[in-house]
């Protein structure tokens, strides 16, 4: 029996190229808010022993679990065999310790909540910062996806003479990866410190690179500040207007009109998060790992 995929709001046209690309039957449902805003979920698709798949980027999440949850849940109360969800974006990983008196662990939380409904999860790229595996928080089985091959292959078909640039050591290692697939050269900015508020970046080589077309990468683009300062740091240094690549649209807020604004030539994402900034398709990497 074919498996079903269900798109929760938003997510329709990713789910339909996944559905496409395994083979898979969409899944109809209706989901809508009642007057006083509470969540209405009807699936209108035969489940009964089928494997299902759920769609959801959890780019701003807390208006899209509850709807999550109960169509999980329904799926489940249907006859469904399993309820896999695809979350290409999975949120709440950066709270992963106390870091101020009070707090609390809100990974952990959110972690035993998507654990409690769905059976299996599938992500890319999520915020691994002080975490060896999602195991670590997640008690349902996780596969764990990387894009960098992605962007490897966009780096070299559309982008003459690269030049990879990490903003910061901790970056060296995701940088390193991309520039290696891509067959493209990398550096790493410097930041010396010269007091509490005064830090000197430089970047190294500049005069050996001075043809090369700069490219920006990095897993999330939220707030886009890192980005923007390392475009600033670029322009001073007389090199070309760099182009951004991101796994992760976020853009929070104003983000993405300024790091536009910064100079740089061209802003890149996959499209783990629906935006226009979308020129990477992440379709294939899913399909072949559900």
């Amino acid at each position: 029996m074919k498996p079903i995929v269900f798109a929760l709001p938003g997510n329709e046209v990713l789910a339909k190229s996944i559905a496409n690309a395994i083979q898979a039957d969409i899944g109809e449902t209706v989901i809508r808010q009642f007057p006083d805003g509470e969540t209405y979920v009807r699936v209108l698709s035969e489940v009964k022993n089928r494997k299902t798949i759920m769609v959801c980027t959890l780019a701003h999440p807390d208006e899209k679990l509850l709807p999550l949850y109960f169509l999980s849940k329904t799926l489940k109360s249907l006859g469904a065999d399993c309820t896999c969800l695809v979350a290409p974006y999975l949120a709440y990983m950066r709270q992963d310790k106390v870091f101020n008196e009070g707090e609390g662990v809100t990974s952990e939380y959110f972690a035993s909540l998507i654990s409690g409904f769905a059976d299996t999860l599938i992500t890319i790229d999520p915020h691994l910062h002080r975490r060896h595996s999602m195991s670590e928080i997640y008690s349902i089985p996780c596969k764990v996806i990387h894009a960098s091959s992605l962007i490897s292959a966009y780096i070299s078909e559309h982008i003459t003479n690269p030049l990879l640039i990490g903003p910061d050591a901790e970056s060296e290692q995701w940088v390193s990866e991309v520039a290696k697939n891509a067959n493209a050269p990398f550096i790493v900015l410097e930041k010396t410190r010269l007091g509490d508020r005064d830090v000197k970046v430089t970047v190294p080589q500049v005069e050996k690179f001075k043809n090369h077309t700069p490219v920006l990468v990095d897993d999330i683009i939220s707030t886009a500040r890192t980005m923007i300062e390392t475009v600033g740091h670029l322009k001073n240094t007389g090199m070309k207007a760099p182009i951004c690549i991101g796994v992760h649209a976020v853009f929070a807020g104003n983000a993405f009109e300024e790091l536009k604004k910064s100079g740089v030539d061209k802003v890149v994402t996959c499209n783990t998060i629906p935006h226009s900034s979308n020129e990477i398709d992440i379709t294939e990497l899913i399909a072949s790992n559900i």
